[in-house]
C-alpha cells in the first residue's frame, strides 16, 4: 500500500515569522549574512563560505559569466550553466577567474590598418573605448600601441584616418611585464598616472589589460567574495552524463565548485557521478547534488558525499514538473524537513552539509523564511533573470521593458541530460516554459536592497546571523484571510506614477 503523509504540504507564503525581542544592538548594519557553501566538520571553517546567502541557478537564462562576476562582487555565488559545450562553459569559468586576477583578457582589439570609422563601430557595439592595437588584431598578437578616446578627434579626422596615424604607439607607453604581480602594476598605474596598464610578454605580445577603475571597485565592493588568489569565487554545474569529460575541464579552468545539475536527486546516477569525482579528486573538488524534498533523499546524497544538498522539485516559476508529472513536495514543508535531517546527521557524524532551497521564492521575504527554516542559501533563477548582468535580450513589450527567461526543461533550453532517467537521449516532454519577466534594473542596486530587508527581519526578531536566526526563529501558519489582510485592502491604492517619491 502506498505511504501517505498525514498533513499537507506548504509553501512559503503560507507562513509568517513572528517578532522576537529586539536589543538596540539588532541594527542591519549589525547583522552578517556570512553563511557556509560547503560542508565541512565540527569546529572547523568551510572551505568556501558565502558573505551573502544567494547564488544564482544553473540556467541558460541566468547564470553565464557576467553574472557570475555581478553577483561575486556583492558576495554571492553563480554556477555557470551547463547546457552548453565544455569548452565553451570551462571558457565563461576562465573568464570569470581571469577578471579578478586584474589580469582583464581584452576584447576589444584592433590592427594599424583599420579606420577610425571602423574603431567607432567597436566602440559602439562593446562600449569599450581602450583598444590594444596588436599586429594581427587578435588578444594575443604582437603589441604596436594603443587607442583610447583622448587619442583621436571624431569632429577633426576623418572617417578614413588609419589607426597607425593616432594610436600612441609602443614606444611611448607605460607596460607591464609577465613576471608582475598585480600590487606591482597597480603601483606603475598610481606612479604614471595611468588608467589602463597593458601586460606584455618577452617577445612583445599582449597577456592582458590593468585598470584603474578595477582598485576602486574593490574598495567599493566590501563584500566580494575572492578566492586566495583574490580572484572572484565561481561554482559550474553538470550533469550525469558527460561528467568523465566535463569536470576535468572545469576544474582546469578554475571552477572553485560544482554542482550536479538534476530535476531529481535521490538517484543512482548522482551517486555515480560523485563516487568518480571523489575517487579521482578525493575531497578537494567540492560538489553540490540535489534536488531532493525529505530525510531520505537527504540523507542518501549526504552519504554519497555531497559538498551541499539543493532542495525544491517543481518550485520554480518556470518549471511545471509538477503538472505534467505529479512530483514535488510544497518548498517550506520539504525545507523544513531536509534541515531536520540535516541537523541529525550533524549530531550523528559531526560533519555539517549546508541545504539550499532552490524554487519557490516569489518575495525578498520568502529569502528570509526560507533561512529561518533551516536553508543555509537559497537558489534564484527569475529573481537574477531580471537584472541587467543576465545573458538574455532586453525587450520592449506592450510599453513595458522585459528580459526574457525560459527553463531548462523547456523545448529553447533542451537541457534533456538534466531531466535523464537513463532513457533516450532527448527530452521527451517539457517541464519548463519560456517568459518574461519585469527587467529590474542592475544586480547591484537590487540585492543590496534585499539583503537589507532580509537583515531589517532578522533584526525583528533578535537575530544578528543566519545560525542565530534559525535557532530563535518562531514561524506560524496563517490561514487564506490571513494572507489576504497581510496585503494592502479595503482602501483604493494610488497608480504607483501618481505618487510621490
Amino acid at each position: 500500500m502506498a505511504f501517505y503523509y498525514d498533513q499537507p504540504s506548504h509553501t512559503f507564503s503560507e507562513y509568517l515569522l513572528v517578532p522576537g525581542y529586539s536589543s538596540s544592538e539588532c541594527i542591519p548594519s549589525a547583522v552578517s549574512l556570512r553563511t557556509p557553501l560547503v560542508k565541512y566538520k565540527k569546529g572547523e571553517e568551510p572551505a568556501i563560505a558565502m558573505n551573502i546567502p544567494m547564488v544564482s541557478a544553473i540556467m541558460q537564462s541566468v547564470s553565464d559569466d557576467k553574472m557570475a562576476v555581478a553577483l561575486a562582487k556583492e558576495g554571492g555565488v553563480s554556477f555557470i550553466y551547463g547546457s552548453q559545450s565544455i569548452e565553451s562553459q570551462a571558457a565563461m569559468v576562465a573568464r570569470v577567474k581571469n577578471h579578478k586576477a586584474g589580469f582583464v583578457v581584452s576584447d576589444s582589439n584592433i590592427t594599424p590598418d583599420m579606420k577610425l570609422s571602423q574603431v567607432l563601430e567597436l566602440v559602439a557595439r562593446t562600449g569599450h573605448s581602450t583598444m590594444p592595437v596588436t599586429e594581427d588584431g587578435t588578444a594575443n598578437g604582437r603589441l604596436l600601441g594603443m587607442v583610447t578616446s583622448r587619442d583621436y578627434r571624431v569632429s577633426r579626422m576623418s572617417p578614413e584616418t588609419l589607426v597607425s596615424e593616432f594610436m600612441t604607439p609602443f614606444d611611448k607607453l607605460i607596460v607591464g611585464h609577465e613576471q608582475d604581480t598585480l600590487s606591482d602594476c597597480n603601483d606603475l598605474i598610481w606612479e604614471h598616472k595611468l588608467n589602463q596598464l597593458p601586460i606584455i610578454d618577452e617577445n612583445q605580445h599582449l597577456l592582458y589589460l590593468v585598470f584603474r577603475k578595477d582598485y576602486a571597485t574593490h574598495k567599493e565592493n566590501p563584500d566580494e567574495l575572492l578566492d586566495s588568489s583574490k580572484r572572484y569565487i565561481v561554482g559550474a554545474g553538470i550533469n550525469t552524463r558527460d561528467y568523465a569529460q566535463r569536470v576535468p575541464a572545469l576544474i582546469e579552468a578554475g571552477a572553485d565548485v560544482l554542482c550536479i545539475d538534476s530535476s531529481e536527486g535521490f538517484s543512482e546516477w548522482q551517486k555515480r557521478t560523485i563516487a568518480w569525482i571523489r575517487a579521482r579528486y578525493g575531497d578537494e573538488v567540492k560538489v553540490g547534488a540535489g534536488n531532493v524534498v525529505d530525510r531520505e533523499g537527504f540523507r542518501f546524497l549526504a552519504e554519497c558525499g555531497a559538498d551541499f544538498i539543493k532542495v525544491g522539485i517543481g518550485g520554480g516559476s518556470i518549471c511545471i514538473t509538477r503538472e505534467t508529472k505529479g512530483i514535488g513536495r510544497g518548498q517550506a514543508t520539504a525545507v523544513i524537513e531536509v534541515a531536520k535531517a540535516r541537523d541529525e546527521y550533524f549530531e550523528q557524524t559531526g560533519i555539517y552539509i549546508p541545504i539550499c532551497s532552490d524554487g519557490g521564492i516569489v518575495y525578498d521575504y520568502h529569502i528570509t523564511l526560507a533561512l529561518a527554516m533551516g536553508a543555509d542559501f537559497v537558489m534564484l533563477g527569475r529573481y537574477f533573470s531580471r537584472f541587467e548582468e543576465s545573458p538574455t535580450a532586453k525587450l520592449m513589450v506592450n510599453g513595458t521593458y522585459v528580459k526574457e527567461y525560459w527553463g531548462e526543461g523547456s523545448n529553447r533550453a533542451r537541457n534533456w541530460q538534466r531531466y535523464d532517467l537513463g532513457g533516450a537521449q532527448k527530452l521527451s516532454f517539457e517541464e519548463g516554459v519560456d517568459s518574461y519577466v519585469p527587467y529590474a534594473g542592475t544586480l547591484k542596486e537590487n540585492v543590496n536592497l534585499t539583503c537589507y530587508k532580509i537583515k531589517s527581519t532578522m533584526c525583528n526578531c533578535g537575530a544578528l546571523s543566519i545560525p542565530e536566526l534559525q535557532q530563535k526563529a518562531r514561524l506560524t501558519l496563517v490561514s487564506a484571510t490571513s494572507i489576504v489582510e497581510g496585503g494592502a485592502h479595503d482602501v483604493i491604492v494610488k497608480d504607483k506614477s501618481s505618487r510621490n517619491n
